[in-house]
């Protein structure tokens, strides 16, 4: 399988160029964002935190960005939209949308990790309308339809 390349550029002029994310290990799936700016959330404020980054994906995949695991368990911070998408054709500033759900303020310096980025295939549907849906064994059934736990 062919490589996928990822090509950055710096857009943030909030002080000097942060390292672009990279695989921390060889079994990584995500790779590091970091915050372009010192942010505080307050308990139960969300806000979109810059990267100071830009990507392009290539067509057929997109960039998955999911919460820190050791935010969550440490602090309470996840993410609003988890996983956000980074669609192969945006060019913008990648932002990072973070909640605290914890009961303190919970401080971030410039250059902190805040987020992971994992590249992922994706499936193009062909959308067709039609008049009626195959049965299946659970039809219908919404929430908690498939079981009692």
């Amino acid at each position: 399988m062919a490589p996928v390349i990822l090509r950055f550029r710096h857009v943030g002029n909030r002080g000097p160029a942060l390292d672009v994310p990279k695989y921390e290990t060889p079994g990584a799936a995500g790779m590091d964002l970091r915050a372009d700016e010192a942010v505080t959330l307050a308990p139960g404020e969300r806000r979109l935190v810059p990267t100071g980054l830009a990507v392009e994906i290539p067509p057929g995949f997109e960039g998955q960005v999911r919460p820190r695991s050791g935010l969550a368990l440490r602090h309470g911070v996840g993410m609003v939209n988890a996983p956000g998408t980074i669609d192969s054709d945006y060019r913008g500033e990648v932002g990072v949308l973070l909640v605290n759900h914890g009961q303190a303020p919970v401080a971030f310096a410039r250059g902190d990790r805040i987020a992971q980025l994992v590249i992922a295939p994706v499936v193009r549907a062909e959308i067709a309308l039609a008049d009626a849906l195959s049965d299946s064994g659970r039809g219908g059934g919404g929430f908690g339809s498939t079981g009692h736990q």
